[in-house]
């Protein structure tokens, strides 16, 4: 798979978790890939605030994007 492929994976994964985030005012971006295995998001808006957020983070946002791209190995929030 390369660079772009992976990245597009990424990028559809956190399409599809958006509109969840967006409901209860926040957003999401990707910030970079590394190796191939480790994504770094930023939370966005209300998210960046959120006492739940690294539950959001795990429970949702890793797990999409582990569904689009399972060779993911982790998914981190940059604040």
């Amino acid at each position: 798979m390369t660079t772009e492929e992976l990245t597009n994976d990424v990028l559809k994964a956190l399409d599809e978790i958006r509109p969840f985030l967006n409901h209860d005012g926040g957003d999401i971006s990707l910030v970079s890939i590394e190796d191939g295995k480790h994504v770094t998001v930023r939370l966005e808006g209300a998210c960046t605030n959120c006492s739940v957020n690294q539950m959001t983070l795990k429970a949702g946002v890793e797990t999409t994007v582990k569904k689009f791209a399972p060779q993911i190995e982790t998914v981190v929030n940059v604040e």
